[in-house]
C-alpha cells in the first residue's frame, strides 16, 4: 500500500505516488497532458562532505530528450536528504507547448506534493516509534 498525492488541476496538475517498502522509497511524478517516464535517480544518503548535516549521491537515467529528469535529481535528493533512506524517483509530465510559467507551476506542485509527503512519512514514523517503514 502507498500514498498518492495530487497537486494543481488541469494540464499543470502532478501526481505523485510513493511506496515505502521499508528500506527505501520508490517515488513516482507523473502528470500534465502525457503521463510518461522520462528520467530515473536513484538516490542513497550519506553524511555531507562538509562534515555537517546529510547529503546524498545521486545516479540518474534520462530518456533521451527529455528534462524530467532534473524534477526527478531535485526530488530524490529531497526525499533521500530529508527521510534519510535511498530513493528511486521517477518523473514523467508533459504538456504540449509549455509556457515558462506552466513549467514553473509544476514545479511548484511537485515540491508542494513532496512536502506533503514528508511530512505524512515523519509523522508515521513518530506514531510508530522510529520505524522506517510507512506503508
Amino acid at each position: 500500500m502507498g500514498d498518492r498525492i495530487v497537486k494543481g488541476q488541469g494540464r499543470t496538475q502532478v501526481r505523485l505516488e510513493a511506496l515505502d517498502t521499508g528500506n527505501g522509497i520508490c517515488l513516482c511524478l507523473t502528470g500534465g497532458e502525457a503521463p510518461h517516464v522520462g528520467g530515473v535517480v536513484l538516490a542513497a544518503p550519506r553524511p555531507s562532505l562538509t562534515g555537517q548535516g546529510n547529503s546524498c549521491d545521486l545516479w540518474t537515467a534520462t530518456v533521451p530528450g527529455h528534462k524530467d529528469v532534473y524534477l526527478a535529481q531535485k526530488a530524490a535528493g529531497k526525499l533521500c536528504t530529508e527521510l534519510q533512506v535511498n530513493v528511486s524517483a521517477t518523473v514523467g509530465i508533459h504538456i504540449d507547448g509549455a509556457q515558462k510559467q506552466e513549467l514553473e507551476i509544476i514545479g511548484e506542485n511537485a515540491m508542494e506534493a513532496l512536502d506533503e509527503y514528508i511530512t505524512a512519512v515523519k509523522s508515521r514514523r513518530e506514531t510508530d516509534g522510529g520505524s522506517h517503514h510507512t506503508g
